[in-house]
């Protein structure tokens, strides 16, 4: 349905219809599943439609927007990297996976990202819940949160459930905090330790 083109009428039509359609974003219309992660610095969402982009923007001042389902080829993808150009905001793509554990490199990559982004960022994925979730997780301890706090972002209150396959995320906090929290910082033990 969708070629890649917002750019003409015709294309920018067959961005919204695969968006709305296929990738679920008709939800997202009416649900937004936005949270502030760091006061001022990181918040959260499900996949902004352009609209709600610009809103949130506007209202908090967006520098960055961070794409956690990685790039996609589909109307969502286009229509909010189009949206960010148009705002001026920096777009970075960071994939993680929800339904398995996360990859080193992957947590060290978001670390850079985080530690390098224009403040304040947004960060989605498609529905606000694992990703956004794991990553909200990780940034709660690279501010020198607990991995009690990181876990508060993996919640039934964002559609998160860690009785499904997406538990897994969970269990990274619960890992960590088993074996190094409070002996190890969670960047030295993700390098020398997790696997």
């Amino acid at each position: 349905m969708f070629a890649g083109d917002v750019t003409t009428p015709h294309g920018r039509r067959a961005a919204w219809l695969d968006s709305l359609l296929l990738d679920h974003g008709v939800f997202r219309t009416v649900w937004g599943n936005f949270a502030e992660v760091v006061p001022g610095k990181l918040y959260r969402c499900n996949h902004p439609t352009p609209g709600r982009l610009a809103a949130l923007a506007r209202r908090y001042g967006l520098r960055t927007l961070i794409n956690l389902r990685g790039e996609r080829r589909c109307g969502s993808d286009a229509l909010s990297r189009d949206a960010a150009t148009r705002l001026g905001l920096e777009h970075v793509d960071m994939a993680f996976e929800s339904r398995g554990a996360p990859h080193r490199a992957r947590i060290l990559r978001f670390h850079a990202i985080y530690s390098d982004m224009a403040v304040p960022a947004l960060m989605h994925c498609k529905s606000g819940a694992d990703r956004a979730g794991l990553a909200a997780g990780l940034a709660v301890l690279f501010e020198g949160g607990s991995a009690r706090d990181a876990l508060r972002q993996l919640s039934w209150r964002f559609g998160h459930f860690n009785r499904s396959r997406t538990g897994v995320l969970d269990a990274f906090f619960v890992l960590y905090a088993e074996a190094a929290e409070g002996r190890k910082p969670v960047l030295d033990w993700v390098r020398e330790d997790y696997d």
